[in-house]
């Protein structure tokens, strides 16, 4: 059994920071792209940023100079660093990994952790 578990959400002021974590654990042999979505009240799950096994970033327009993603292979974490927070990225974010269980390549996805931009 795999599991993936966000933390780090909270309720923030336009123009400051957050940092999401998700963890990954569980009978994992290799986790391979690790991804932050995201989904607003009324609105369509929408792909934030991702990250290869090697490292290589890449992020939507609407998040690009603010959002930073990386991650940790040693401990199968994921972060999102939010910087510059606007009341547009008010959603609930989720982790999402394709990871490698047994022989097969699985998508897992968190169970979300809510961001609120407000003043």
């Amino acid at each position: 059994q795999v599991q993936l578990v966000e933390s780090g959400g909270g309720l923030v002021q336009p123009g400051g920071s957050l940092r999401l974590s998700c963890a990954a654990s569980g009978s994992i042999r290799s986790i391979y792209t690790m991804s932050w979505y995201r989904q607003a009240p009324g609105k369509q799950r929408e792909l934030v940023a991702h990250v290869s096994t090697t490292g290589i970033t890449n992020s939507s327009d609407s998040v690009k100079g603010r959002f930073t993603i990386s991650r940790d292979n040693a401990k199968n974490t994921v972060y999102l660093q939010m910087n510059s927070l606007k009341p547009e990225d008010t959603a609930v974010y989720y982790c999402h990994a394709y990871i490698l269980v047994d022989l097969t390549p699985r998508n897992f996805w968190g169970k979300g952790t809510q961001v609120t931009v407000s003043s």
